[in-house]
């Protein structure tokens, strides 16, 4: 039964949530890697670059009160199933039925791409931070620009959901973009896949740019033993024996001097 223009009737939040429930059932029992978006509590994004893309998004948005229901919606566990590819997101979310979701991205320029690893290779500094290909938030901040980071403009990315809302960007839309975001918490790299880039290019080539060696070390960047032991799997622990002398120390040579003057004597 539909309202007119076309609604669907309300449906509350439970029946949404048994809703989702059956078609995620449905989707495993096909072999599909059902990935819901969960949000705990109320904050959908907590790193500095998973709330850039939720402000970048709201930038597309046609109708200003469709942005609040979709943060209501991926807040309450709608969105269903998220997949990021290369090139396009699609996603599941419960609203009245089960709504099909497409984000299409329009793949950075070699131009931008060659600048944006160019911006970041000075940025690099820890040796730690590039062995174990972990970006810091310098180099998330540029990767996160508008229009000359990998953050899409208006014009570089296309909307599209099932439901019959006329708006670019419908609750179902805003709850996956959000959704995005809260993702992007989690797994930055996401990013890279979305745009069809492989981010080793970025760690290659800072590593070409970072010195082999500095002039004194910079603060907050020193190798602790947790910080070896954490990279390279090893055991940093003490010695079980405190006071333990090791050969070439002064009781090692004490030691051999005794023995040296009791040779003497027999």
């Amino acid at each position: 039964m539909h309202y007119d223009w076309g609604w669907h009737p309300y449906v509350s939040t439970a029946e949404r949530r048994r809703q989702a429930l059956r078609k995620m059932q449905q989707l495993r029992k096909k072999g599909h890697p059902v990935s819901p978006v969960t949000v705990e509590g109320r904050t959908i994004a907590k790193t500095f670059w998973g709330k850039a893309w939720c402000e970048n998004l709201e930038r597309y948005s046609d109708f200003a009160n469709r942005l609040p229901r979709g943060r209501t919606y991926v807040r309450n566990g709608s969105v269903i199933d998220l997949q990021i590819v290369s090139g396009e997101v699609k996603a599941l979310v419960s609203g009245s039925e089960i709504y099909e979701i497409a984000v299409k991205i329009t793949p950075v320029t070699k131009a931008r791409w060659k600048s944006i690893c160019k911006d970041c290779a000075g940025a690099i500094d820890s040796l730690v931070e590039l062995l174990q290909g972990r970006f810091s938030t310098g180099v998330m901040e540029r990767i996160c620009r508008e229009k000359t980071g990998l953050f899409p403009s208006p014009n570089e990315i296309q909307l599209s959901c099932s439901c019959p809302d006329w708006a670019s960007m419908c609750k179902h839309v805003a709850a996956v973009l959000y959704g995005i975001g809260a993702r992007l918490d989690q797994q930055p790299e996401l990013l890279f896949r979305l745009h069809e880039l492989d981010e080793k290019e970025l760690i290659t080539k800072a590593s070409t740019a970072l010195p082999l060696a500095r002039k004194g070390a910079v603060p907050g960047k020193i190798l602790r033993n947790d910080d070896l032991s954490e990279l390279f799997g090893l055991d940093m622990a003490q010695s079980s024996v405190p006071n333990a002398k090791l050969p070439g120390t002064a009781g090692a040579k004490s030691k051999r001097a005794k023995k040296t003057r009791g040779s003497r004597n027999l």
